[in-house]
């Protein structure tokens, strides 16, 4: 894989991120987030592609910033949600968006140049 290329999946994975803050923003919180319908759709889509675009960068940059843990984490949380929809917790994703997001941004934010 190209260095070019995941880059533009790190930008991609930052933007959505930035995306679960809009929509925690626009619902005044994650758990009001949460409990509105078309909110929780967006924000397991979000995850989900988190996770995917995690699971997609070369191991060259996996290694490069320490990615290794957030990728297993981002990919097992994106199966959880695609494949336990009905039984999705909502307060796991309360932690991600709240906990592991934020640090996830700060740490890809640096490999952005």
């Amino acid at each position: 894989m190209s260095k070019r290329s995941d880059q533009a999946k790190v930008l991609f994975i930052i933007e959505m991120i930035e995306r679960v803050e809009m929509i925690v923003a626009r619902h005044h919180g994650i758990v009001n987030a949460l409990e509105d319908q078309e909110g929780e759709l967006a924000l397991f889509m979000a995850i989900s592609q988190i996770g995917e675009g995690l699971q997609r960068l070369g191991e060259e940059t996996l290694k490069a910033y320490a990615l290794h843990d957030e990728k297993k984490f981002a990919y097992a949380t994106r199966n959880y949600i695609v494949h336990d929809y009905d039984g999705v917790d909502k307060h796991i994703i309360e932690e991600v968006i709240r906990t592991h997001l934020p640090l996830l941004k700060e740490k890809l934010s640096g490999t952005v140049s």
